[in-house]
């Protein structure tokens, strides 16, 4: 039996024996070593499997979205897009291994929102996951897999419109007889022409395109823009009055474009100027309650209303520009939008236009008959992106 002393002996020498040491050390490393292998190899496929479905996700709600704006489908048809869209996504999966239960289904939320006029908003939300199976390397460590989770969400609508009603008050003044600077190449030889008064200077050649003839092609310009907007004429009122010493006719407003194209078709030039009769007929039929109440059995809407005054001269008595920027007055305060266009008119007249127009931007200057029908677009142009908004 060894003795205490023979025991602490042996002890020390096996404390200063380093032989084995390395075997010792491997031993106790290497599964360290493996084992943060395989967690650096896992952590690299949890960020591509993150990313994998979470793109996924955003692919699918993108995709219910679209179907239900875009494409007219119903909440069932675009939750069915949805979940095929997040399934073939991940078919191909670098990192997710699929059991028998294969790719599992998305939760997927749809709500519905009606907006103004016949226009639908729509809010999307996807939630899904996957579980990510670890290496063995890791699996040694005792960890087998993680679940990781993707969530997504988006927003889109089907076309809104605003309805909007639209009057124009026009010059048909004996001044829009005469020619602008635009050859009327539809007419050969002589044709009558007008001197700035509006009279007869007999039969002359080459024709121009007269000023009235000009304001018609703007004025169609402008209706164009307003039917590729509502082409089922559900949103926009048009109407005309035209002046020349005073008030020559006004109209009813009516749906669509095409009356008060008519309208604009029949002008014709003669006599002075007084806009205060024309200016007044629209705001007093904007005004109206009626008006109001066409807008809100048909689209249930509040419109907003246009004025486009436009002239090419002076008003005979200056008592009418006075009057005109009363009236100019009122419809901005009652929240009218009111436009100016002063087609080759003189300093006076395009004093008043810019005295009535709701900002400096309404107001256009034109010079030739490019000019007014450019002009006439461009209010077309804003009033349409007013009547359909679509969001996608």
């Amino acid at each position: 039996m060894k003795t205490m002393a023979e025991k602490n002996a042996l002890l020390s020498r096996l404390r200063k024996d380093r032989r084995g040491n390395f075997a010792m050390m491997a031993a106790i490393a290497v599964p360290i070593i493996l084992g943060a292998g395989g967690f650096a190899m896992d952590l690299t496929n949890m960020v591509l499997a993150k990313a994998e479905l979470q793109d996924a996700a955003d692919s699918a709600a993108i995709a219910a979205a679209s179907a239900l704006a875009s494409d007219g489908k119903s909440i069932d048809e675009a939750r069915v897009i949805a979940a095929a869209f997040m399934k073939t996504q991940l078919s191909g999966s670098r990192v997710f291994t699929w059991g028998k239960d294969g790719i599992p289904t998305p939760s997927i939320e749809i709500t519905q929102e009606t907006t103004a006029g016949v226009g639908k908003t729509f809010k999307v939300a996807v939630v899904t996951s996957g579980s990510l199976e670890f290496t063995p390397l890791t699996k040694l460590m005792g960890f087998n897999s993680t679940t990781l989770n993707a969530s997504s969400s988006t927003e889109s609508a089907t076309e809104s419109k605003n309805a909007l009603s639209m009057y124009l008050a026009l010059d048909q003044s004996g001044s829009m007889l005469a020619n602008t600077n635009e050859l009327n190449t539809a007419v050969t030889g002589r044709c009558e022409q007008f001197n700035e008064s509006g009279t007869s200077i007999g039969k002359k050649s080459p024709c121009y395109i007269k000023k009235i003839e000009a304001l018609q092609i703007a004025a169609t310009s402008l209706f164009n823009q307003l039917n590729k907007a509502d082409p089922n004429t559900k949103f926009v009122r048009t109407a005309t009055a035209s002046y020349n010493s005073s008030l020559v006719k006004s109209y009813e407003l009516a749906w669509g474009t095409t009356a008060a194209q008519k309208q604009v078709d029949a002008l014709k030039g003669g006599g002075g100027t007084s806009s205060t009769g024309a200016m007044n007929a629209a705001y007093t039929k904007l005004s109206a309650d009626t008006e109001q109440n066409e807008h809100k059995l048909k689209n249930g809407q509040v419109p907003t209303k246009y004025i486009i005054l436009m002239t090419d001269g002076n008003n005979n008595n200056t008592s009418d520009d006075g009057a005109t920027e009363t009236i100019c007055k009122n419809a901005k305060d009652a929240k009218m939008e009111v436009y100016g266009v002063a087609f080759m008119a003189p300093a006076r007249g395009q004093k008043l236009l810019k005295a009535c127009v709701s900002s400096p931007e309404n107001y256009f200057a034109a010079e030739k008959m490019s000019e007014l029908v450019d002009a006439f677009k461009a209010i077309g142009d804003r009033a349409s992106a007013i009547v359909a908004r679509v969001t996608r």
